[in-house]
């Protein structure tokens, strides 16, 4: 039996690399679609990297979201059993800076990627699109979004995903591609990208641990997410693309936190005493040790967007009713494994305090 072949964009991102490594592991032939710069950005996939010159299962090659070209190229050349687009620019924050650019990369890039699967019309190839949470975008109910769920933006990022979400459903009708979409409420790990807020957080907190001078300053510490782990989550896009049909499926846990209450946890997992004092732009975080106190987190107005979603809470009963899976991860077991991980990090930094 030949092996299943599968195309990654965006591997060296967190899903990328977890999706990978998942794969390898079921004997799949993996290639991933990476940028050609003048340095590497392969850390979450050089543990995964052999030289294409020895026997290997994992090939990765040029190309961009934005050249039509390449991504027609590389599929013809592959012939991959199943695509998985996840690929983007993927930070919200930075699509209200760079909105072309957001909606060429996670626009109007899955639309090339269909157009190529389409003109090479390969048999039985399954295609995978990561869609997002902030397709919903705000809700003063606090509703529980589900795949039924009106859609309503509110970010450049949240429009170009909206576009994706659209283009694969309108190629799967009227094309016949078996095109499934997953769309994943927020997700984290080790390998979370240093920018992102629950990043952010473990990153400070472990450095300041190990006695790092430096003050965090962040945005709405009201916004309340749901919250799981990467690797759960890339397993359940995995399990999708295995299904006898192509459809649409919430993936959350169903539950919401704080971006304070983050704080909290992952503070009290490295056993330190963090109290609030005031309230809005002037609320502050001090670090409580004996009868010292030292200001440690404060607001800065930047880090608001300029159309913020409070609330996002989904329901997953469809996946989780079609698909033979439970989460391994806890929101506690997610905030540990990023503490663990960081705390080995600031070790290896600790000079630099």
């Amino acid at each position: 039996m030949n092996k299943k072949v599968a195309l990654i964009t965006g591997i060296t991102g967190q899903d990328g690399s977890y999706l990978a490594e998942l794969l390898l592991k079921k004997n799949y032939k993996v290639h991933g679609i990476i940028r050609k710069s003048s340095s590497f950005n392969t850390s979450r996939i050089d543990h995964i990297y052999v030289d294409p010159h020895n026997k290997t299962n994992f090939f990765l090659h040029y190309g961009d979201l934005t050249d039509s070209n390449s991504i027609y190229n590389i599929i013809n050349k592959i012939k991959p059993t199943e695509v998985y687009n996840l690929g983007a620019q993927s930070h919200v924050g930075v699509s209200f800076d760079n909105p072309e650019y957001t909606s060429e990369v996670s626009g109007i890039g899955t639309l090339r990627l269909l157009e190529a699967i389409r003109f090479l019309n390969i048999k039985n190839i399954k295609f995978y699109q990561a869609s997002t949470s902030e397709l919903f975008g705000e809700t003063y109910n606090k509703n529980i979004f589900d795949e039924k769920s009106k859609f309503h933006p509110k970010s450049p990022y949240g429009v170009a995903k909206l576009y994706s979400y659209w283009i694969t459903s309108v190629y799967r009708e009227s094309y016949g591609i078996f095109a499934s979409n997953g769309i994943l409420f927020n997700h984290e790990s080790p390998r979370r990208g240093e920018t992102f807020v629950t990043r952010k957080i473990t990153r400070f907190l472990t450095r300041k641990k190990l006695g790092s001078k430096e003050i965090l300053y962040l945005g709405n510490l009201n916004a309340k997410r749901d919250w799981g782990h990467a690797a759960d989550y890339v397993e359940m896009q995995w399990r999708i693309l295995q299904q006898k049909k192509p459809d649409d499926f919430v993936v959350a846990t169903g539950q919401t936190q704080s971006v304070r209450q983050f704080i909290n946890i992952a503070a009290k997992l490295l056993n330190m005493k963090i109290v609030w004092k005031g309230h809005g732009l002037n609320e502050k975080a001090y670090l409580v040790n004996g009868k010292k106190k030292e200001l440690i987190i404060k607001i800065d107005k930047k880090y608001f967007r300029p159309n913020e979603v409070h609330y996002l809470k989904g329901n997953a009963k469809k996946v989780f009713s079609k698909i033979n899976f439970k989460p391994k991860f806890s929101f506690t077991d997610l905030v540990s494994d990023m503490i663990k991980s960081d705390l080995l990090l600031a070790k290896k930094e600790q000079d630099q305090f």
